[in-house]
């Protein structure tokens, strides 16, 4: 139990920063062109900001500068009807420490009641800034300069299904996935930054555990899934300690993926409204055994040309379900890919409420068996596998859409 104090210090210590985050960013809020939000009709929207895993990256900078909000999907930056969070001075974060459930509170604003269908993140430009407003620093290299294009003039646009209701306030919050959001360009040694952000209510429920602390570096990745869906994921803390949250009530399955490891499953985990689900992995944490690894890589291609798109690895468990191991963006210039996966039996054990210990046991079918999916910009996906992995063997497969 004296490993979870920890995360009971962070849950009061984020209490404590829903106020104290608006010394760090003073939040004014601008009314549409409607003149503003009449008091009569009027609830609050609060906003913070959280962050998942990056890959390959130890900082990941980003300014914002203003948050929009409209009731119109369709509407442009110019159309009346945007109410206005503008960040004064501007917040520059490194989203790598936003993980395990910390939170920085953006703000909140009087909004009048309705539905609220886009949001736009207004994000700063670098120009000739110094330090730079958005830039990643990958690991063992030095700071690079994120390219963001449009993002700093209207805005990245954001698909959301907000309800403010009169006198009430909406809590939510912008999961920024900095794994999917950073691209590489190719040979050039530049970076691309297209921002993948979900908004989601800010709740309490999540889930909580602990792997064993030679795991606990930021290439360990702990997920929970539904139906081989991320819902939300985190790396682990330097005690090996990890908290996956907010997350909504119902069943996942909790999948950990470290390099040089079996991937560990945990299916069936129970989360409950305003509930932290504790797993219990033993003193030490979960520390699945050393695997051997083969690689599955190829391109995505728009017939010659590099396509903005995502690869993800699944693997299918015997008892008939999917987990995803591996995901990210492929290269921007080269449309390229490659991902190194064990080839060691999946560890499985179904979810058990603590203080009852997980029980594991390798699922051998599924040893070294992999299937891919590609997804473009337009919510076009095509699969292939299942393929069967060898040890330092690499798998070459090239998707192209129309």
């Amino acid at each position: 139990m004296l490993k979870f104090l920890p995360f009971l210090r962070q849950g009061v210590a984020r209490v404590a920063a829903g106020v104290a985050a608006l010394t760090l960013a003073t939040l004014s809020a601008c009314g549409g062109g409607d003149g503003g939000t009449p008091a009569s009709n009027a609830g609050t929207l609060q906003l913070s900001l959280t962050d998942a895993p990056a890959c390959g990256f130890d900082k990941v900078y980003v300014t914002l500068q203003k948050v929009r909000i409209h009731q119109s999907s369709s509407a442009t930056d110019t159309d009346a009807g945007w109410t206005d969070l503008t960040l004064n001075p501007a917040l520059r974060v490194d989203l790598l420490t936003l993980r395990n459930g910390v939170l920085t509170t953006l703000g909140s604003t009087p909004l009048a009641a309705g539905h609220y269908t886009q949001m736009r993140l207004v994000l700063g430009s670098n120009g000739g800034s110094t330090p730079l407003a958005n830039s990643v620093v990958p690991t063992g290299g030095t700071e690079v300069a994120l390219t963001t294009p449009s993002a700093t003039q209207a805005g990245v646009k954001l698909n959301v299904d907000i309800t403010v209701n009169a006198n009430e306030l909406a809590d939510f919050v912008l999961d920024f996935d900095a794994c999917k959001s950073i691209v590489s360009a190719g040979n050039s040694g530049q970076y691309l930054l297209k921002p993948v952000v979900a908004v989601i209510p800010r709740l309490v429920s999540g889930v909580r555990g602990s792997v064993d602390a030679s795991l606990a570096t930021g290439a360990t990745v702990v997920t929970l899934e539904q139906g081989g869906t991320i819902v939300k994921s985190t790396s682990p803390d330097s005690s090996g300690m990890y908290l996956l949250q907010p997350v909504a009530p119902g069943s996942y399955d909790l999948v950990v993926s470290a390099p040089g490891r079996a991937t560990a499953v945990v299916t069936g985990v129970s989360v409950a409204s305003g509930v932290v689900t504790t797993l219990s992995t033993g003193a030490s944490g979960l520390n699945p055994p050393a695997s051997a690894g083969g690689t599955l890589a190829g391109t995505v291609l728009t017939g010659s040309v590099p396509v903005d798109a995502g690869v993800r690895v699944t693997q299918a468990l015997s008892m008939g379900r999917s987990v995803t191991v591996a995901r990210g963006s492929v290269d921007a210039s080269t449309g390229a890919y490659a991902y190194l996966v064990p080839i060691g039996a999946p560890l499985v054990a179904p979810y058990v409420a603590a203080p009852t210990a997980l029980s594991f046991a390798p699922d051998t079918a599924a040893a070294a068996r992999y299937s891919l999916a590609a997804s473009n910009a337009a919510g076009a996906v095509k699969n292939a596998g299942p393929f069967t992995l060898t040890a330092g063997g690499t798998l070459s497969t090239h998707f192209t859409f129309p």
